[in-house]
């Protein structure tokens, strides 16, 4: 029979120690339903359980739920102490806290987004560092955030690069110029994934290889040769 979790103190245990017990439990349905009943029973005195979780938890749909409780609690409280773990030592830490203040969404914590989390040597936490900035930034700062994740193009493997580019998507046609520049870039990967985020920008059904591939080609030709090879197969 699986555990059932109770937030209630037991023995006289206060309620953050029998949470923070629960939370990291080796059953990790026990830990998704220690989270699941401190969301549904927001209190701020669980938050420092949930963050110091949230910074080690291996199990995706656990730390999904942490985060939803999370956003359960006050900004005003949960923010301060989210702010911290941005300058985490640990990767999982700084990933979690960024997806995090995704979903709660508060513009405030937009200067927190800095250019050495753009920058995170781990791809993950860039990644997840370039999601909640398409978020939050403000209108008239938008092409500043572009001309910083361009300089990321022809970073990573497949999954690293969609990121980038689905990011730059969103961003909307301020990243234009910035692509047309990065297409020219004597780096050939950086222009492939240029060439290929310009064409996704401008065809979002495409799909992400077939936009590569095209890019590719483009690069390997030039873009006067492929126009030329493009019309003759027409």
């Amino acid at each position: 029979m699986q555990e059932v979790v109770s937030i209630n103190p037991v023995n006289g245990t206060p309620q953050n120690v029998r949470v923070a017990d629960a939370l990291s439990a080796a059953d990790s349905s026990v830990r998704l339903q220690a989270a699941l009943v401190v969301g549904s029973n927001p209190e701020v005195g669980f938050l420092e359980a949930l963050v110091e979780r949230c910074a080690v938890e291996p199990d995706f749909f656990v730390r999904d739920m942490l985060t939803w409780a999370l956003t359960r609690l006050p900004p005003e409280t949960t923010l301060p102490r989210l702010r911290r773990e941005l300058d985490s030592e640990h990767p999982r830490a700084r990933s979690q806290t960024l997806h995090t203040l995704s979903k709660i969404g508060d513009r405030s914590a937009w200067a927190w987004i800095t250019r050495d989390l753009l920058r995170d040597a781990d791809d993950e936490v860039a990644r997840t560092a370039w999601r909640v900035a398409v978020v939050l930034v403000p209108e008239d700062e938008k092409k500043g955030l572009v001309d910083e994740l361009v300089t990321q193009l022809g970073r990573g493997d497949r999954s690293t690069q969609l990121s980038l580019s689905r990011a730059l998507v969103d961003l909307g046609d301020v990243t234009e110029p910035a692509l047309a520049r990065a297409v020219a870039d004597p780096d050939p990967a950086v222009a492939a994934h240029a060439g290929a985020t310009e064409v996704l920008r401008r065809n979002p059904e495409i799909g992400f290889d077939a936009a590569v591939d095209e890019a590719k080609r483009v690069v390997a030709l030039g873009p006067e040769r492929a126009a030329a090879a493009e019309t003759a197969e027409c």
